[in-house]
């Protein structure tokens, strides 16, 4: 069965802001970043929110970061972003990203930033390659939204969509038509250079168009609008090879090095390469992982959206599975769901195992502004929102462990309600080590002579202290601490 693709935009551009969402503000920084609504029901593991939401205010739309308790620990710059989260690279934890344009099917041209435990960027990844787009203007970097996974060899796996001339006459177009040619490249981080590269196109007698579960559409097939055969969505190092995760055909495929499609693992009962019991199927997935891998067998984990804008399968799930490769049989080791939030996610979302220890897995739900985390009994043990639902979305959600202390100093201001009080605002943004303020006050702005005003324990994103007996002409700074170790010093600023 193969479905219309019309009004499939997938929620990637969103034309009107969602601003009846309460927003974050602050007084040491612009920013307006959306408010958590957060839910905690039972004992969750250590880490925190990595989201990068829009459809919210301007000023919100960037990579962010909140703790548990939905306070913003970290905005980056006011950008559309996809897979923020931490990775480890050259054996150091980093925090990575895509940032770049979005176009309205729902794939990007951008760049993948790559942060380290201060947020300088030390790498910059970019993919030059002979790519088409509707536009036919040349573009930065034609990195694809979709994926930025880091493998063990310290290289980057990117997708990319490529315009491509086809003879759409078997699926009910016409000879001189235009689709999307699905492509992953692995790329070297440190110099850009590729490494290896694989098209869905050329593989034709393995994945056939004819398979695919997208329909062309009546408005589909021309080279601004390019009709969406495949959609890959996810690829990672996998033995020989590399397991990709193509919606459009609701299956993961393992591609061998020399570019064989050599299986394909389909959600559809009854195709594909492995036989699945009922509770194994899948559709529309997102963010196939791979686990456990041996020559017997693996463990496949995915988010099963099982919903498009204009279908609906049933609810959204997180799936996993036990592939058996020498019986080739696929069997459902856990589906996830709160019983109490049913969830149809139309696009986006990702699976994210926490540990192997606790086997609680993290979920962002993509159309849906909402992330939940699940225990090893597959109960939702967090849940929180940040917009409305197909209204503000971010493309995937991930909850990871992050130390950090950022270059930049301290932010302060201070505000007099009267004239002989004020009120002192303090933030660092980004830093996850300090844990207390000290307000010091100062006689000169360049004296080394100080005194401690008052001190104050850190309270979520923004600290205030409230002072009196102050009169103005006297200068002062804050200092974050953890304990009595200062971390970092604000400028000084007058009172």
């Amino acid at each position: 069965m193969r479905w219309s693709t019309i009004g499939a935009t997938l929620f990637f551009s969103l034309s009107a802001l969602a601003n009846d969402w309460p927003y974050l503000t602050a007084a040491t920084a612009p920013f307006r970043p959306p408010r958590l609504e957060v839910e905690k029901t039972g004992t969750t593991d250590p880490g925190y929110l990595f989201i990068g939401p829009r459809g919210n205010e301007q000023s919100g739309t960037a990579a962010l970061i909140y703790d548990e308790d939905g306070n913003l620990v970290y905005q980056g710059p006011e950008e559309v972003t996809a897979n923020f989260k931490v990775q480890r690279l050259f054996n150091q934890d980093v925090i990575t990203f895509w940032a770049g344009d979005m176009m309205k099917l729902g794939y990007g041209y951008g760049t993948v930033h790559i942060l380290d435990n201060t947020y300088r960027e030390i790498y910059t990844v970019r993919l030059q390659d002979d790519i088409v787009t509707p536009d036919d203007q040349p573009r930065e970097s034609y990195i694809d939204l979709h994926e930025s996974h880091i493998t063990e060899q310290n290289t980057l796996l990117v997708t990319a969509y490529n315009i491509t001339p086809h003879d759409l006459t078997p699926i009910g177009g016409n000879p001189d038509m235009f689709m999307l040619d699905a492509m992953f490249y692995e790329i070297d981080i440190a110099t850009n250079e590729i490494v290896h590269s694989w098209s869905a196109v050329e593989h034709l007698d393995k994945i056939p168009l004819e398979q695919s579960k997208q329909g062309l559409g009546e408005d589909f097939g021309v080279k601004e609008n390019p009709w969406d055969a495949y959609h890959i969505n996810a690829v990672e190092r996998m033995d020989e090879g590399y397991m990709i995760s193509v919606r459009h055909f609701w299956s993961g495929y393992y591609v061998h090095n020399n570019g064989s499609v050599m299986w394909q693992l389909s959600g559809a009962l009854g195709e594909g390469d492995f036989e699945q019991d009922e509770s194994a199927g899948f559709s529309w997935q997102h963010d196939i992982r791979i686990y456990n891998h041996t020559e017997q067998g693996l463990v496949m984990d995915l988010f099963n959206n099982a919903n498009t804008p204009t279908e609906q399968q049933g609810a959204t799930t997180g799936v996993s599975l036990a592939v058996d490769l020498e019986n080739r049989t696929v069997k459902a080791l856990r589906i996830l769901s709160d019983s109490d939030d049913v969830i149809h996610s139309v696009s986006q979302g990702s699976y994210q195992l926490l540990s192997q220890e606790s086997q609680h897995v993290f979920m962002g739900y993509g159309s849906i502004s909402k992330v939940k985390e699940f225990d090893a009994d597959n109960n939702a043990v967090f849940t929180a929102q940040f917009g409305v639902d197909n209204q503000v979305a971010s493309y995937r959600g991930f909850k990871c462990p992050w130390k950090a202390t950022p270059f930049w100093k301290p932010a302060v201001v201070v505000q007099r309600p009267s004239s002989d009080t004020a009120d002192v605002f303090m933030s660092w943004n980004g830093a996850t080590e300090y844990d207390n303020w000290a307000v010091m006050s100062l006689p000169t702005p360049d004296s080394t002579d100080s005194e401690v005003l008052a001190t104050q324990q850190r309270t979520g994103f923004e600290t205030v202290v409230h002072l009196t007996g102050v009169k103005s002409g006297g200068y002062l700074q804050v200092v974050a601490r953890r304990g009595d170790v200062p971390l970092g010093t604000s400028e000084v600023v007058g009172l």
